[in-house]
């Protein structure tokens, strides 16, 4: 997916917020804007967001010397979707449709994302989706293709969707590899925050070689781009990954909520739909 002139506020709000979490040096966090800006005068609109996004989070941890900023909001949003466990469990054992109630759990967990201007609560958000009508849905193709999957490459989004993710992973049962981000950008899952969300009970947790809010195949590893091409399913969560990967031509499923306009209506659907979308499967 392309950039569209709608992200460039969003790039610099993300900067600014990043920034704030970062430092509380007002001049260091105009520098971080300033170069943001410069930036963004000089981007080629073809570049997917998650490429320019990378850009961004290097500068900010370039010039604020903080490697993790949202660290302590990522904890808090493991934790609080953690306690949340129980309930999901209670839920699933109720479902007459284990594995679409698994999916919709999945896609609730996708609303925790702090690159968004957008406010949420975990629990009602998770609640309206869980009876909410898919805008894309895939669902036969999606099992089809897990009933003659033996391996799973799961490309993963946001820390704390983390815990819901594993409850989706848990239900297919099949060898799974959790990809996560190989540096944080944004709240974005990397190797500690899979763990601390119990995804090493459940899948192999791996690094995708990405230090973009998204996946771009360039610039992740060749362990990766090998998995990518070999796993039987790929499952890819969130807007970031959609970004990267919504013009492969390889089978791929998105899950997801748009959140924004701009992947709205790159999907041809409405703001705060959700998604199970499949492209070039084969039934």
């Amino acid at each position: 997916m392309k950039t569209y002139l709608d992200c460039i506020p969003c790039f610099m709000h993300q900067t600014l917020s990043a920034g704030r979490l970062a430092t509380t040096d007002e001049l260091l966090i105009k520098k971080l804007l300033d170069q943001s800006g410069e930036m963004i005068k000089e981007i080629s609109m073809e570049k997917t967001p998650a490429e320019v996004g990378e850009i961004i989070y290097a500068s900010i941890r370039n010039i604020t010397g903080v490697y993790d900023p949202y660290k302590e909001i990522k904890e808090k949003s493991i934790a609080e979707a953690i306690l949340m466990l129980s309930t999901l469990e209670t839920i699933l054992e109720k479902s007459p449709n284990r594995l679409l109630m698994a999916i919709r759990m999945a896609i609730a967990g996708n609303v925790i994302d702090f690159g968004m201007r957008k406010k949420f609560n975990l629990t009602e958000d998770m609640y309206k989706i869980l009876g909410q009508e898919f805008a894309l849905f895939d669902f036969a193709e999606f099992q089809n293709a897990l009933s003659k999957a033996n391996t799973i490459l799961y490309i993963a989004d946001n820390a704390g969707e983390s815990v819901f993710d594993r409850v989706l992973i848990k239900e297919m049962g099949k060898k799974t590899y959790y990809a996560v981000r190989e540096v944080p950008v944004i709240n974005d899952v990397i190797y500690e925050d899979a763990v601390a969300s119990g995804i090493h009970e459940v899948a192999e947790i791996i690094s995708s070689g990405s230090k973009a809010p998204g996946t771009i195949l360039a610039n992740c590893s060749p362990e990766f781009n090998q998995l990518f091409q070999e796993a039987d399913l790929i499952i890819n969560k969130g807007q970031g990954n959609y970004e990267g990967l919504s013009e492969n031509s390889r089978s791929i499923f998105f899950m997801l909520k748009a959140k924004c306009p701009v992947i709205a209506r790159d999907l041809g659907i409405e703001e705060n739909d959700i998604v199970l979308k499949a492209i070039n499967t084969k039934t």
